[in-house]
């Protein structure tokens, strides 16, 4: 019997465990290693830090979709991988073995350097498996913030992620906060907000920040907190309360250790069948792969990944021949505005309004419940 280790319990996983699930193969043996039996959609996060819905609505049952792929599931992570004697370590220091395994961890993000006391309160928006709990610890500290107190909440990031959380943080602290006044910046590295975007999404972009009372800065990258606020690379002080890091993903950092082919952001090299370059039999995926031509970090690449993911890892357990992955040219993002409201962007081409958060939940909600069917009675 094949040993198949799927490491990470990211969204082309699901499809992976899905097509198992619906044509189940006696002589591959499944085994997914998770730190936790529940993983959040990256796409439901918006709604969910806006206070739109809960937490549990955002996750796919991990453990449920294993149990219908007849698959074996670990509850930890991975912090080290053999690709000659083809194993891999565990965090709580079981030892995995495989003929074929794929990586779909996602990513991290640097966090960053801290100077002197009196910090700004931080949020780190990576990794998405732990959110919750920095998120939580914030909403807790918020609580005890004086009456009638100035807020200052900054965000180091000008991507779609950086834009989307703020807004989406803001609304739920005013909720939650009205007796104060909070008050929002984003720094962008870039000379402008989401950079591969057309013109017409990055305006309406612009335009949903400024009515949620944010100002924008851009060619400022974040580099440390410091007493008061955060450091910019150029020496520039940016006042701060509040600091939402939501700065360029990379890879893990044990995955620097091994013998894997990774860049300098320690994402994985793989070929266009998404196996490993020069490691045969080894796969990743999502976020945490780097594909020739570089593909933007959005979820919606790894769910594209997923199904053709899945045939060639089943090709894979058998010696067959694998075939090649055709990213999509253009891919649709739909940005969440805080209010009620979202900006759908595809390549120049950028629609704004309520109808277009409406949609946004219903294809978000069908994702999830894709992966989360009922169990008969």
């Amino acid at each position: 019997m094949k040993q198949l280790v799927l490491m990470g319990a990211g969204h082309a996983h699901a499809f992976v465990l899905e097509a198992f699930a619906k044509q189940p193969d006696p002589g591959i043996a499944i085994t997914v290693i998770s730190d936790a039996p529940l993983a959040a959609y990256s796409g439901s996060v918006p709604a969910w830090l806006a206070g739109e819905c809960t937490l549990r609505d955002t996750q796919i049952d991990v453990a449920a979709l294993c149990q219908r792929a007849n698959a074996r599931l670990l509850l930890s992570s991975v912090n080290a991988i053999n690709t000659r004697a083809r194993y891999v370590n565990l965090a709580n220091g079981e030892r995995v073995y495989f003929d074929v395994a794929s990586f779909n961890i996602g990513s991290t993000l640097t966090p960053p350097q801290r100077h002197g006391e009196n910090l700004p309160k931080l949020l780190i928006m990576r990794p998405l498996s732990s959110l919750h709990e920095r998120w939580q610890a914030l909403l807790n500290d918020v609580q005890h913030l004086p009456s009638r107190s100035v807020q200052r909440i900054v965000a180091v990031g000008g991507g779609a992620a950086g834009c989307e959380t703020l807004m989406s943080v803001m609304a739920q602290l005013r909720h939650q906060r009205p007796d104060i006044e909070w008050q929002g910046k984003i720094l962008s590295a870039s000379s402008q907000l989401l950079p591969s975007a057309g013109y017409l999404p990055r305006w309406l972009t612009r335009r949903a920040l400024v009515k949620a009372g944010i100002s924008v800065h851009s060619s400022l990258r974040g580099e440390a907190l410091i007493e008061g606020g955060v450091l910019t690379q150029n020496g520039k002080h940016i006042g701060a309360d509040i600091v939402l890091w939501a700065t360029g993903a990379v890879g893990h950092p044990w995955l620097a250790n091994t013998a894997l082919p990774v860049d300098k952001q320690r994402f994985i090299r793989v070929k266009n069948t998404l196996e490993v370059t020069g490691l045969a039999g080894i796969f990743a995926a999502g976020d945490c792969a780097a594909f020739t031509p570089r593909l933007p970090n959005a979820g919606v690449y790894a769910v594209r990944m997923g199904p053709h993911l899945a045939n060639n890892l089943r090709h894979a357990c058998y010696g067959d021949a694998l075939t090649p992955w055709q990213p999509p040219k253009r891919v649709l993002a739909l940005i969440g505005t805080g209010n009620g409201h979202a900006i759908a962007s595809r390549g120049v081409v950028g629609l704004t309004g309520k109808w277009v958060w409406e949609w946004k939940k219903r294809i978000d909600a069908r994702f999830i419940a894709r992966f989360n069917p009922p169990f008969e009675r």
